[in-house]
């Protein structure tokens, strides 16, 4: 029997029980829908953290004050870090492109009658390439403002608009913690990392913020940023020694700062959320395999339904080929077009969830292609043992039954 007539015998049995045969692919095309929403929601969070973490800074490496303890380094309000620090790791370091001390503290705001809290943030000029930072009016401080501590802030965009609304901040005067700063610039919006807002901050000079507001003579943290494709280890290391060197740290003692690798934190967080993401996948696929066992029950269903129209079909010259290419077909069909449903269902799906979530999903070719693949496996390795029982009917025992 030619495989065209094969394949149509197949297609006319599916549509002459148009409700069985849905109801046997629902189980398939839920599977196919849930694998596609499940990676597509996980990649879309993998993205969306990503976009948290590189938002911090590329190619950025930390370094903050700790203090030893047993087990490892903590961190807290201790006072290890010195501006000669970032001055040494400038000069003897290698692969550094651009570093900035960083001071950190809150103060109070004040613009007219207007007033807020906010953070208030002492770096230096490098800093807002080194963090992403970028001006959306006015200029950054110099280096001679640094040098000479000077009086000058550079507002979030929040800040900027709480004390000036809509009207023009740059070259005003506002007082923060009493103090009078003229601002000369105001940052583009860049977004919120956990509870802490970029946009709800003040920058200062360093120098500023360390002797004429919080008068203190040590730093809460270096950020660094190195030479595109030096390794970030290599200059972790080289950090590590030059700080216990200057600070006279004795080999059996542990460190009194801590170096934060970002390359380290990224490759972290991708490898959570992969393994996440095939989780789901995998509790998505089971519905799949439940599906399959579906079609196999139907399919069994039908073998006993047509056991007399197998036996006349063998009786008139039909070989058990035959047979078992056709109902392996119709189980294939099944499973294949129940894919299909599938992959459009999950696509609106994940589509339509960032409706209802803070991020977008993330549709890969991949994971659709995979989960249409994996459907038309499951047709197949179900729906074999139904085609060979049928192939398997002796014609006679067959045309004998009711």
């Amino acid at each position: 029997m030619l495989f065209f007539t094969t394949c149509k015998m197949a297609m006319r049995n599916l549509l002459a029980n148009k409700l069985r045969s849905l109801l046997s692919m629902l189980g398939i095309i839920i599977g196919v829908s849930a694998v596609i929403v499940m990676l597509a929601v996980g990649a879309g969070a993998q993205a969306r953290v990503l976009e948290h973490v590189t938002a911090l800074g590329s190619n950025l490496i930390m370094v903050m004050p700790g203090q030893p303890r047993s087990g490892g380094v903590r961190g807290g309000a201790v006072e290890t870090l010195l501006p000669e620090d970032a001055v040494a790791m400038r000069e003897k370091v290698p692969g550094i492109r651009g570093l900035s001390p960083v001071v950190r503290g809150s103060g109070q705001f004040k613009y007219y009658n207007r007033n807020k809290q906010a953070s208030i943030m002492g770096v230096n000029s490098e800093y807002l390439r080194i963090r992403n930072f970028s001006i959306d009016q006015g200029r950054a401080f110099t280096d001679l403002e640094i040098e000479q501590r000077a009086k000058v802030a550079l507002l979030g965009s929040d800040t900027a608009k709480e004390l000036f609304g809509t009207s023009p901040a740059v070259r005003e005067k506002i007082k923060i913690n009493g103090q009078v700063f003229q601002v000369v610039g105001v940052l583009k919006p860049k977004g919120t990392q956990g509870p802490f807002s970029f946009d709800d901050q003040a920058l200062v000079p360093y120098t500023t913020a360390m002797h004429r507001m919080l008068g203190t003579d040590y730093l809460s943290e270096i950020d660094i940023q190195i030479v595109e494709g030096v390794k970030q280890a290599e200059v972790q290391i080289a950090l590590e020694r030059l700080l216990r060197l200057r600070h006279k740290i004795l080999p059996e003692k542990e460190d009194d700062f801590n170096v934060r690798n970002m390359a380290e934190m990224v490759a972290a967080v991708t490898s959570i959320s992969q393994t996440f993401t095939l989780l789901l996948g995998a509790v998505a696929a089971i519905s799949m395999v439940v599906g399959g066992i579906g079609i196999m029950n139907i399919m069994l269903v039908t073998v006993t339904e047509r056991t007399r129209e197998i036996g006349v079909r063998k009786a008139i010259g039909a070989q058990d080929r035959d047979i078992l290419v056709q109902f392996l077909l119709e189980s294939t069909v099944m499973s294949s077009l129940g894919g299909f449903l599938g992959v459009v269902a999950g696509i609106s799906i994940a589509l339509c969830s960032s409706w209802v979530t803070t991020f977008s999903a993330v549709i890969e070719f991949r994971s659709g292609a995979m989960a249409l693949l994996f459907a038309v496996g499951v047709g197949i390795f179900f729906g074999f043992y139904p085609a060979r029982r049928a192939a398997q009917l002796d014609p006679i025992d067959a045309l004998g039954r009711e």
